[in-house]
């Protein structure tokens, strides 16, 4: 079953190669999807993919970025529309 999750980023998430590391792990745990610096200074991030995978990838972030320091995750399940690869949105 695929799954769609919304999450965002809050704590000095940008300038710090976040989406580039996001991409990354999207890409080695097969997610489809996308990330983007939004103007309040937090990262949006859209994973579409097994749900373990996606709850991997946000204890990734959260946890492991070696530059991060991410202080709360807002996620949102939603409805999968099928997305394909795994992009960095300006």
């Amino acid at each position: 079953m695929v799954y769609r999750v919304s999450a965002t980023f809050k704590g000095k998430v940008q300038g710090v190669y976040f989406r580039q590391y996001t991409r990354r792990w999207a890409e080695m745990l097969s997610l489809s999807g996308y990330v983007k610096n939004m103007p309040d200074g937090t990262v949006l991030a859209v994973f579409e993919g097994q749900r373990q995978a996606i709850q991997e990838i946000i204890r990734r972030l959260k946890d492991e970025h070696p530059e991060s320091e991410v202080t709360s995750v807002d996620i949102k399940v939603e409805e999968p529309e099928g997305l394909e690869g795994f992009e960095i949105v300006s």
